[in-house]
């Protein structure tokens, strides 16, 4: 199971809103960078994505990404068990 931080969530929703200005349409998945994750822009998902909501959205993430995600210093998201 994977959970947000509402730091994390506020994050994500700001990058979120950000994005949509130039895209209505446009939609996040969060990547394996190193023990984090990185939120890029996607079209759709791929193999072995799972859509998770967040807040009010939702983002798609590797199937297996368990823990709890945090946003650090620059909105870094970090993933720790639990």
């Amino acid at each position: 199971m994977l959970t947000f931080t509402e730091r994390a969530a506020d994050a994500l929703t700001t990058f979120h809103a950000a994005a949509a200005r130039w895209d209505p349409d446009a939609r996040l998945r969060l990547v394996r960078d190193g023990a984090g994750l990185r939120p890029e822009f996607a079209d759709g998902l791929t193999d072995g994505d799972v859509e998770v909501a967040v807040g009010s959205i939702s983002v798609w993430v590797p199937a297996g990404v368990e823990g709890r995600v945090d946003a650090g210093d620059h909105n870094v998201l970090t993933v720790s068990a639990g």
